[in-house]
């Protein structure tokens, strides 16, 4: 069940209308209601896989029980390593057994022995499983370093773990902030249900109208890469850079609005990443429950910043390394991770990481200056350039892009897979550019215009643009789902 099928608005039609029309003044009914909801949204990829999120939901929870009832602190990390030791084998047997078992056979190879690959088996990778253990150890961190206590609620713990509308692609929640409003009861309130409408339409519109039609020439562009010129090799990357985001930030949208509707609220995963000014405030506006996650649960207790530039040069490096590698078993993911370190190190270096942390690009103007331009250029280009690495097969694949682009500068215009027209595309994305634009200072309400009229003509914009450029012969998954 996705986010942009007939399918899952029926279902969210029954699961609203239950929540506040049958279990509106009774909490714990609402929470059981979200968990079968949960587990029944879940379920509908492959049942089997439920066993694994009510198991790392029923072990984190007494972990943290246990954590919390011991005042000796040996034992309380003993149990909080118990916590992460078990996650992350549950993670690296589904995602990363065959990459590692691999990766152990080429490197023999390479000095001549012979190993039969008979070590590497057909392991299915769990929709969602990146999120819900990263999830479920935030908890158990947060017990374990006194920010909250434990709930004793498990129902509503496992209602916290795997509510559907952030399960499969985040934003990945903090127990502070979504368990709390789990555990509270909640009163419907009109004007949050219309903003959650709203943010729910404008990602469905990323998804379908971005990301879904930019993805035949993307694929087409990195599948035959070896066909085409440097200036169509460079249309692909770039395209991709606005189709992962059109795909990932309107999932985030349609979660954030989805849970709108049954009153709680998430965290912003996306703040308009495309005008950031420099790579360190990109990634303080894209993907922002992962970055942050890192950075409190793993680069503060390496030391953070503490103890020099040096020891922050060597956290900085393996968080992007190991964010690579959380987005994918596969080397290219780790060169990924690597190429952003470097990207990130000289802006650490010259103290210019959280110079825009609190506004936005033309803070206080309509238009940039010629210097934030330069800046918004620069970075998109070397974040676009990144993602040769984040969308090709192989990483022999990725040099050999690369390679073409330098090696084959040419021009040649670039003909649609399915003949259509490219300049409708290139409008198309030109103008939800310069939209993002307009309504970059609010990010929760992308529909902020006083004119009533003004308002829903845009929304019929939206609207038939999204009819107009959907195509059901396009895979419609989301891209975060396989990792």
């Amino acid at each position: 069940m996705i986010f942009n099928s007939l399918t899952y608005f029926v279902f969210l039609g029954i699961v609203f209308t239950l929540y506040w029309f049958v279990f509106k003044r009774h909490t714990k009914a609402q929470n059981i209601l979200l968990l079968i909801a949960s587990y029944t949204f879940y379920g509908w990829w492959d049942w089997r896989f439920l066993s694994l999120i009510l198991l790392s939901t029923t072990v984190d929870y007494f972990i943290a029980l246990h954590i919390d009832s011991s005042s000796d602190v040996k034992k309380r990390k003993l149990w909080l390593w118990l916590s992460v030791g078990f996650n992350l084998s549950l993670l690296g047997f589904f995602k990363y057994y065959n990459f590692f078992t691999d990766s152990w056979i080429d490197m023999f190879t390479m000095f001549g022995y012979e190993m039969k690959n008979s070590w590497t088996l057909r392991v299915i990778l769990p929709v969602g499983i990146s999120f819900y253990t990263f999830q479920t150890m935030s908890y158990s961190f947060d017990v374990y370093y006194k920010k909250l206590k434990p709930t004793r609620d498990y129902l509503s713990f496992a209602a916290f773990v795997s509510f559907f509308p952030q399960l499969v692609a985040g934003p990945i929640e903090r127990a502070s902030n979504l368990l709390s409003q789990i555990l509270e009861p909640r009163v419907f309130n009109k004007n949050q249900m219309v903003a959650g409408l709203k943010l729910i339409l404008w990602g469905l519109f990323k998804k379908i109208a971005i990301a879904d039609s930019l993805s035949p020439i993307v694929d087409d562009i990195f599948v035959n890469y070896s066909n085409y010129p440097a200036s169509t090799l460079i249309l692909g990357v770039t395209l991709f850079s606005f189709q992962v985001y059109g795909d990932f930030s309107g999932y985030s949208d349609i979660a954030i609005g989805t849970a709108k509707l049954f009153g709680i609220e998430l965290m912003s995963n996306f703040k308009f990443p495309q005008f950031a000014r420099n790579v360190a405030e990109y990634w303080q506006r894209w993907h922002i429950s992962l970055s942050t996650w890192f950075r409190h649960y793993l680069y503060i207790p390496l030391g953070g910043s503490r103890g020099g530039k040096l020891r922050s040069v060597r956290n900085i490096t393996i968080i992007f390394l190991v964010s690579g590698l959380w987005h994918g078993a596969n080397w290219t993911f780790v060169f990924w991770g690597a190429f952003h370190a470097l990207a990130f190190i000289p802006v650490y270096l010259m103290g210019r990481n959280a110079i825009y942390k609190d506004n936005v690009v033309a803070q206080n103007t309509m238009l940039p200056t010629f210097t934030e331009i330069g800046q918004m250029v620069l970075t998109f280009a070397i974040v676009t350039f990144s993602r040769i690495f984040f969308r090709s097969e192989t990483i022999t694949d990725s040099f050999h892009f690369i390679g073409r682009i330098f090696s084959n500068f040419s021009y040649q215009p670039y003909v649609h897979p399915l003949g259509y027209r490219m300049m409708d595309f290139y409008v198309l994305v030109i103008l939800f550019v310069l939209y993002e634009y307009c309504i970059r200072k609010t990010e929760r309400d992308p529909f902020n215009f006083k004119s009533k009229y003004v308002r829903y003509t845009i929304y019929a914009v939206v609207i038939v643009t999204m009819l107009l450029y959907y195509d059901d012969s396009v895979n419609q998954s989301f891209i975060y789902f396989q990792f």
